[in-house]
């Protein structure tokens, strides 16, 4: 029971903090990106949609040859940098994951506002800044969404944890490794359950997501 507990802690904890850090970091981007015009702008959508596809366990093998004793970063010792097989890899590697995800909805959600708002905001004497928050409050919907997916394509994703976390027991066992590690070894009544709590979190973090959105569900 008490590793049942852990697994599912630290399994909220890692993609929680993930999500924290992605959203800081990608909702800004992606309004950035759909409010503005600038050269090399199609390069960063193309990068950002390239991101939004790319392979999870690919960009764990990334983390993993970065954070290694060989990599570039991972002899550093700067204490900013998490070592390999530990949560703050994971961490790492899940905010890469996500980060495009949620500036690619984020910017599709601002890009999808109607131009003429930003005009009648301007010509009413907001400022830039002003602007740019009014659309961001239109896109609003738009954004969770992009939080949403972003939180489904972490807490869901098996390969680059595996590879950076090494799925320790009692440090960086998740819920889908360790559905994995229970599947393989045949025990399909804990595997079940273990699946049965992730879809649980997956289904709370939606349902605070509508009541954000400010929707109930006879909408």
């Amino acid at each position: 029971m008490i590793d049942f507990i852990n697994i599912v802690s630290l399994s909220i904890k890692v993609s929680g903090t993930a999500l924290l850090f992605s959203t800081i970091l990608g909702v800004p981007t992606g309004s950035l990106i759909g409010l503005n015009h600038f050269p090399g702008r199609k390069l960063a959508v193309l990068l950002i949609y390239t991101g939004m596809g790319f392979p999870p366990v690919v960009i764990g093998l990334v983390v993993y040859l970065l954070l290694s004793r060989a990599g570039p970063i991972g002899a550093t010792n700067f204490p900013f940098i998490p070592d390999l097989f530990t949560p703050g890899a994971m961490v790492l590697a899940q905010i890469i994951i996500a980060f495009p995800v949620i500036a690619g909805f984020s910017m599709a959600a601002v890009i999808g506002i109607d131009p003429a708002l930003r005009q009648q905001v301007l010509a009413l004497g907001a400022t830039k800044r002003q602007t740019a928050l009014t659309i961001l409050s239109e896109a609003r919907f738009g954004v969770i969404v992009a939080i949403i997916a972003g939180f489904g394509s972490i807490i869901s994703e098996v390969g680059a944890v595996m590879l950076v976390g090494g799925n320790i027991k009692d440090q960086t066992r998740v819920l889908t490794t360790s559905i994995v590690l229970e599947t393989r070894q045949g025990d399909f009544a804990l595997a079940l359950a273990l699946g049965g709590v992730l879809l649980m979190i997956t289904f709370l973090a939606n349902l605070i997501m509508l009541r954000l959105q400010g929707r109930g569900f006879d909408e």
